[in-house]
């Protein structure tokens, strides 16, 4: 295992933060897996799943079981860890521009077209590792002028040449539910049964430009950009499987869930190839994918105590009562319904909510949204 620390920029002398990412296996193979736990800092079942999988990764290498390399940043936002208010952890928006970690991921294929552009022109079609070497060079030119913005090209430039991306949440409370792309489901497929997933939200752009579609997505339009410049199709694959994998809620925090979840993921690239061993018993799929569009969160009409019904992983019905929102001073108890039939997947650990507040989220088969797909 070999350990890289990143500094970061700093915003003020004398202050700053570091990365860490830990690095295993063999880096001549041309193959490559990337895994991150926590770019909101404070989910922490990621970071304890972490925990786990650095052992085990110690012993696959020992054994010389590890048929790529594997980076495993064990705690991908140092910057939010650090926020703290009146004793609480503030890891999901950064304090000082308010931009949530997750978000404005740089596109880096107009860039990395630029330098395809001469291997194009004398008539060759770029191997997807010549695509990889120019998006890693894109990223090297990115700015970073701000602390913010040196952790995003950092954790990109880490990954951007992955053929796996997991990127490892959690939401309030929640069960197992994993985000991706619409043409990565195939392979995407076998994780969500290794980890008994119920629900699993594929769209082909979601907004907002978060880390695993930057790592994905570039892809798809870099073949849009040698069709417009070739007028024929695209000649590469979708070479990156990213995940994002929210571990239930926030409080599922045992060695016992990380255990299990750390094996899964264990199991999934043994599956994949990139651990040698015997392949794994892929569990059955618990649900097919579903379109992002089609979750729809349910919003408090007023502000009050919230009290959920004993719903979370069970289907709901439009119209059905899913919670209610209770004011001591008038007495009056607001009943809020259900805007799809779906799995109520996620929902509110708070228990006091202001009106207009999301307070949980059911996911079901019909698109009913456009545009920004992702809460902030």
């Amino acid at each position: 295992m070999r350990t890289q620390i990143h500094a970061l920029a700093s915003p003020i002398p004398g202050t700053g933060h570091r990365l860490c990412s830990l690095h295993y296996g063999p880096v001549d193979r041309g193959r490559k897996v990337y895994i991150q736990a926590a770019l909101h800092a404070d989910e922490p079942p990621g970071l304890l799943v972490a925990y786990h999988l650095r052992q085990r990764l110690a012993e696959l290498e020992n054994q010389g079981r590890l048929a790529a390399e594997v980076v495993l940043v064990p705690m991908a936002n140092p910057i939010g860890l650090g926020q703290r208010l009146l004793g609480r952890g503030l890891g999901r928006f950064e304090l000082s521009s308010g931009e949530n970690f997750n978000r404005h991921y740089a596109d880096l294929s107009a860039a990395a077209w630029t330098g395809l552009k001469p291997i194009v022109e004398a008539g060759q079609i770029p191997s997807v590792a010549q695509v990889r070497a120019a998006l890693t060079a894109a990223c090297a030119e990115l700015p970073a002028e701000t602390e913010l913005a040196a952790l995003r090209k950092t954790l990109l430039g880490l990954s951007i040449d992955a053929d796996v991306v997991l990127d490892l949440h959690c939401d309030s409370e929640a069960i197992v539910h994993l985000y991706s792309a619409d043409p990565l489901w195939p392979k995407v497929a076998p994780l969500a049964q290794l980890l008994r997933s119920k629900v699993n939200l594929l769209a082909t752009e979601s907004g907002g430009e978060p880390y695993d579609e930057a790592c994905s997505m570039v892809w798809g339009r870099l073949n849009r950009l040698w069709q417009q410049h070739t007028q024929s199709d695209g000649p590469w694959p979708d070479a990156c499987v990213a995940v994002t994998v929210e571990l239930r809620g926030e409080t599922d925090v045992s060695h016992e869930l990380a255990s299990a979840d750390a094996q899964a993921l264990i199991d999934y690239l043994i599956d994949q190839g990139y651990i040698e061993g015997a392949q794994p018993m892929l569990p059955k799929l618990l649900a097919e994918a579903l379109p992002l569009s089609g979750s729809l969160p349910v919003k408090a009409t007023v502000g009050g105590i919230l009290v959920h019904r004993p719903l979370l992983g069970q289907k709901v019905r439009k119209g059905q009562c899913v919670a209610e929102v209770v004011d001591p001073l008038d007495g009056a108890a607001v009943e809020l319904l259900a805007g799809n039939d779906g799995l109520l997947y996620a929902r509110e650990t708070s228990r006091v909510v202001h009106a207009g507040m999301s307070v949980c989220k059911i996911a079901g088969t019909e698109a009913l949204r456009s545009g920004n797909l992702l809460s902030a």
